[in-house]
């Protein structure tokens, strides 16, 4: 059987697209997250076990560029881990991450020291990252486009907090207010970037599964956190 042709560049768009279909939004916790229906111990324990999400961020985009012989790449890529890490102590995502951790009720030390980390979100984490140290760098990118899905997504959680859980104090969505316009600009980028670059098909069918592989690590991320228990209040 002959293989089968590249897509064009508008069918493998919409092919990576179509994963939004198995992105955490529509996972039950998620949707009693945005509905108001968590109990505080609850926001907490969210908090707290994507801390180590947010902690390796820097350490799965570091994969991606030592991974990529394109300069031109590398340069525009490393951009996250100054997003994420800042550049000097006291900025970046990270920081901000703290003071949502600390706006929800939880202390800095208890985040940091990962106490309340589920084995499960360990797992998937440690999954994703290790997934983008051996895979092409074409893949490691094509699993980041689950920032596709997410802008709307962090703008509707920011929303939705403040409607139902008025005892988070403001201070605490620096994080995501800084993330939106950002991410969106990301995922511009890192979709345009897969589309040129997985120009057979069978790179085209790896940078699909490498986006579902993501979807299905956060997927895996709310499972753990819901089924194994949450930080006491």
């Amino acid at each position: 059987m002959a293989a089968a042709g590249a897509l064009t560049r508008a069918e493998f768009a919409a092919a990576l697209r179509a994963q939004s279909a198995y992105y955490w939004d529509t996972h039950p916790f998620h949707l009693r997250l945005h509905a108001g229906d968590c109990r505080p111990d609850e926001v907490r324990a969210w908090v707290a076990n994507r801390w180590y999400y947010q902690r390796h961020l820097s350490q799965k985009n570091a994969a991606i560029v030592a991974n990529c012989p394109l300069p031109e790449v590398r340069r525009r890529w490393v951009e996250r881990i100054l997003f994420q890490d800042g550049r000097s102590e006291g900025e970046g995502g990270l920081d901000d991450w703290l003071v949502l951790a600390e706006a929800v009720g939880l202390a800095r030390a208890e985040v940091v020291d990962e106490r309340h980390v589920r084995p499960g979100v360990r797992f998937a984490v440690d999954g994703y990252v290790n997934f983008c140290r051996t895979k092409p760098w074409v893949e490691g990118a094509a699993a980041a486009l689950t920032e596709l899905f997410s802008p709307d997504l962090m703008s509707a959680r920011v929303l939705a907090w403040r409607q139902h859980y008025d005892w988070i104090k403001p201070d605490g969505f620096a994080y995501f207010e800084a993330r939106v316009p950002v991410v969106r600009e990301d995922s511009e980028y890192t979709l345009d970037l897969v589309l040129t670059h997985a120009a057979t098909r069978e790179l085209q069918d790896a940078a699909v599964a490498a986006l579902r592989f993501k979807c299905d690590v956060l997927w895996s991320m709310l499972d753990a956190i819901e089924r194994a228990g949450t930080p006491s209040e």
